[in-house]
């Protein structure tokens, strides 16, 4: 019989935890030849596919038809329902918030259901239940049986953990899935809020409160800041509140929700000033929590922040040289872009293929408000700090030919490029699919081109993205300006 080595065998690769890191992580695995276990306890793509970013952006889809609709008479388009007599009457914008949800919960498991089926194809085994480490190189998981000591083991070369995140309750708030609600919750609702609620003004606030108020529902928006999306460009912020202030939504600013509590069917939310808020329904988004508690971390020896985040490098490694993290759980970016990449990452590293440590400057992020705000690279608040020498120029779409025969009165493109030879070192669109939009500059931050070579690609005419091309030649320097 052929005796084959143990160094001959294949890499064994346990990941806990089947979000975009852990996905992606298993994909890189299988096309690198290692044999690799996924544990997951809710399904593949974890929260980011079943109650975060997919179910979050599909409600946000149905938000932008509903505004759609509403300004179509803009543009000169109008619709009609003949009435008695044959007179026209015009209708009303319906949304049916039944099939919304549905189709939401519908789309989020066959997005999963898609991602197993992935997985499965290249021959990941797909593990249903919890994983724990019970040592550096041992994992468990349990298996759903009556007995507590029902749980099957897997032996490890690599581990990969991608837990993600859940929403932070507060004691004076507590969810009951009913009237008071983490954003997880809001897919099992079934009638319209008429009054929601939304405490927390970041980016999770921002988009609900943005979709809800284009459903329909009245929305007020409880911020504890100066504004609302206190972390993101001053400019772009500021648009986005102007709009939900034009929009009819409440934004009330410097205001901290001391409690939310229940009263029949509405929620009464205490405000710092002593004032009380009443609506139908509170959404609380006051950040997350990391799914780090109860898998064996201390067993493996893996170091976590005060926070219980994990501490990882910019290839994902841990603490611990053969265990690497993904993701939400870790002290990192949150974002499931930046997870996904993670993910590959430190599978490439960890079975010798090329790896380009992450540089989190680079990193393109989106905010699914209405418009859009887009983001890469260096910022204005950076610059104007000192922290790097650059020019700013913004352009307004309103000059945008595209932008005025599609009715869209709001939104800029920002370009900040270096003082020398004018390299792009970061930018930011606000617009309608601004996610779109802020590629092109994500490759030029990323292939260090200068605004000429950048203005010197061509836009179509007319276009939203001719505003792009257009902000970079407008930062043309004559040579012989750069000249000594």
């Amino acid at each position: 019989m052929e005796h084959v080595s143990a160094f001959e065998r294949k890499q064994r690769v346990v990941i806990i935890g089947g979000g975009p890191g852990g996905y992606e992580a298993a994909l890189a695995g299988a096309q690198l030849g290692a044999e690799v276990t996924l544990i997951e306890r809710a399904g593949v793509g974890g929260s980011a596919v079943l109650t975060d970013v997919v179910p979050s952006k599909t409600l946000i889809a149905s938000a932008e038809s509903a505004a759609a609709i509403e300004q179509a008479d803009e543009l000169g388009v109008q619709f009609f329902a003949r009435g008695d007599r044959g007179r026209p009457l015009r209708p009303e914008v319906a949304v049916n918030f039944t099939k919304l949800n549905k189709r939401i919960r519908k789309l989020a498991h066959s997005q999963s259901d898609d991602m197993r089926q992935t997985l499965e194809s290249l021959g990941v085994q797909v593990v249903e239940g919890e994983g724990r480490f019970t040592s550096p190189t041992t994992v468990a998981v349990s298996t759903g049986g009556a007995n507590a000591k029902d749980f099957d083991s897997f032996e490890l070369d690599t581990a990969v953990v991608s837990v993600g995140a859940r929403p932070r309750v507060l004691p004076s708030a507590q969810p009951d899935g009913e009237r008071i609600l983490t954003w997880t919750e809001l897919y099992d609702l079934k009638e319209m809020p008429s009054h929601l609620i939304v405490v927390g003004s970041g980016v999770t606030g921002a988009e609900f409160a943005s979709a809800y108020r284009l459903l329909g529902s009245e929305v007020t928006l409880v911020s504890s800041r100066e504004r609302v999306l206190p972390g993101e460009d001053t400019d772009a912020a500021d648009v986005i509140e102007e709009v939900f202030r034009r929009g009819g939504m409440h934004v009330l600013n410097k205001q901290r929700a001391t409690s939310v509590v229940r009263d029949g069917d509405e929620v009464v939310v205490t405000l710092s000033d002593g004032r009380e808020i009443r609506g139908s329904h509170c959404l609380m988004a006051v950040g997350a929590v990391p799914n780090t508690e109860g898998i064996g971390l201390d067993a493996a020896g893996v170091q976590t922040t005060e926070s219980g985040h994990i501490r990882v490098n910019r290839v994902a490694r841990t603490s611990v040289p053969h265990i690497y993290a993904a993701g939400d759980c870790t002290a990192f970016f949150p974002l499931a872009s930046v997870a996904s990449v993670q993910g590959r990452t430190a599978i490439f590293h960890a079975l010798g293929d090329e790896v380009r440590p992450i540089t989190l400057r680079n990193v393109a992020s989106n905010i699914f408000t209405y418009p859009e705000i887009a983001t890469v690279g260096w910022q204005q608040a950076s610059i104007d700090a000192g922290e790097r020498e650059a020019r700013v120029v913004k352009l307004p779409l309103s000059h945008n030919p595209r932008a005025k025969m599609q009715g869209v009165q709001d939104g800029f493109v920002k370009l900040i490029a270096g003082t020398d030879l004018g390299t792009i070192v970061g930018g930011v669109v606000v617009a309608p699919r601004a996610s779109e939009l802020i590629l092109p500059l994500s490759l030029a931050i990323e292939q260090r081109l200068t605004v000429d070579q950048f203005a010197r690609a061509w836009a179509v005419y007319p276009s939203l993205s001719g505003s792009v091309t257009d902000v970079a030649r407008s930062m043309h320097v004559a040579q012989e300006q750069l000249e000594p």
